[in-house]
């Protein structure tokens, strides 16, 4: 199964996600790291994704040719990230026929609602149960 991870910024919460995912699943899946700077793409992959790319084109690309996309609620938002997220990347996400996991943790003007507030290991643990049903859905 191939999986993207997309993070900007300093790629924190993209590291959290491949570092759970290589834990729970070590070399039997293909972690694609897609960054929206080359600052979060290097950080993901020394996280130990298998590949990496960075950009807008990278990620429009990528997109749908995986069966799943992790990151935070800000990569289906364009312009998020301080502008790093564009509208090209946010329609290309949404609109991949990938399932989408996406972690409720946004620094733009967005809340969902039913959402509990919970530290970011624990939302990556519970990413990680979701990823783990699906695969186990496809074996």
């Amino acid at each position: 199964m191939k999986i993207a991870v997309i993070d900007g910024h300093g790629g924190g919460i993209g590291v959290a996600v491949v570092k759970g995912l290589r834990e729970e699943f070590r070399e039997s899946i293909e972690i694609i790291a897609l960054g929206t700077n080359a600052t979060a793409t290097s950080a993901m992959l020394k996280a130990r994704a298998n590949k990496g790319a960075t950009g807008e084109n990278a990620i429009v690309t990528m997109a749908p040719k995986v069966s799943l996309i992790l990151g935070s609620l800000s990569i289906i938002s364009a312009n998020s990230m301080l502008g790093e997220l564009t509208p090209k990347m946010a329609e290309a996400i949404a609109s991949s026929p990938a399932e989408k996991i996406l972690i409720p943790m946004t620094q733009e003007r967005l809340s969902v609602v039913g959402v509990v507030q919970e530290p970011l290991p624990h939302l990556v643990e519970e990413m990680i149960k979701l990823v783990r049903k699906r695969v186990m859905a496809d074996v």
